[in-house]
């Protein structure tokens, strides 16, 4: 996971970058509100979503509606991400495709709001601790992949399936029961398995013994 603190921090934001959004005209105003709606491409290296089980394809459409909520330590960020997310069914691995709502609210902070109120006697390894927790603008901008991320893969199932009511595969030849529901293999009892072949070879050995004896009955017949 991207550290929380990480891009505003440790680096420049892009304002190009389609997952980067302008608070500026918030002003710093607590209870200032700003509503938008954008539509991005998905991003991709790695997955939205839960990687080798389901996700966004990458450049998929997203729409995003967000709310943004000036306050005293920043700016609150609520919103919703729509997309299609494509995967395989767990159960008879069949291609699947779901439309996800992802919801989340975050708080990015100001990056002088760390140090209001602030003991002079704080451990500066426990304040180290807290900004991995948080987000952080830079300039009034912020980035919203690594929220997005994590909502998009709690939005998602872990074990995703084509329908509830999925038969799933053979465990035996491996077809699918929902295309035919009346497959099935007789079962075999191995403790009976044994005593058959068993059966058989006896069976075997007296049609021999019976095929070799039919010349000395006629040798008998003849003397």
């Amino acid at each position: 996971m991207i550290s929380k603190a990480g891009n505003a921090l440790n680096g420049h934001l892009d304002h190009r970058n389609p997952l980067v959004f302008d608070t500026r005209e918030l002003g710093r105003r607590p209870g200032a509100l700003k509503r938008l709606t954008r539509s991005v491409d998905a991003p991709g290296s790695p997955v939205l979503g839960i990687d080798g089980v389901i996700g966004v394809p990458e450049g998929a459409p997203l729409e995003l509606d967000l709310r943004l909520e000036s306050v005293m330590e920043g700016v609150l960020v609520t919103g919703t991400a729509r997309a299609s997310a494509e995967g395989e069914c767990v159960r008879c691995l069949e291609p699947l495709t779901i439309e996800v709502d992802a919801d989340f609210q975050e708080m990015f902070s100001y990056p002088d709001a760390d140090d209001r109120g602030r003991s002079s006697a704080a451990d500066p390894a426990d304040d180290a601790e807290d900004d991995e927790d948080r987000f952080f603008l830079e300039d009034g901008l912020f980035d919203l992949e690594s929220v997005l991320r994590d909502a998009v893969v709690l939005a998602l199932p872990m074990q995703p399936v084509c329908k509830e009511t999925c038969a799933g595969l053979c465990s035996e030849c491996g077809i699918r029961l929902d295309e035919n529901p009346g497959h099935h293999h007789d079962a075999v009892d191995i403790r009976w398995a044994a005593l058959q072949g068993l059966a058989e070879t006896v069976q075997d050995g007296e049609k021999d013994n019976m095929g070799g004896a039919e010349p000395g009955v006629d040798e008998k017949q003849e003397k």
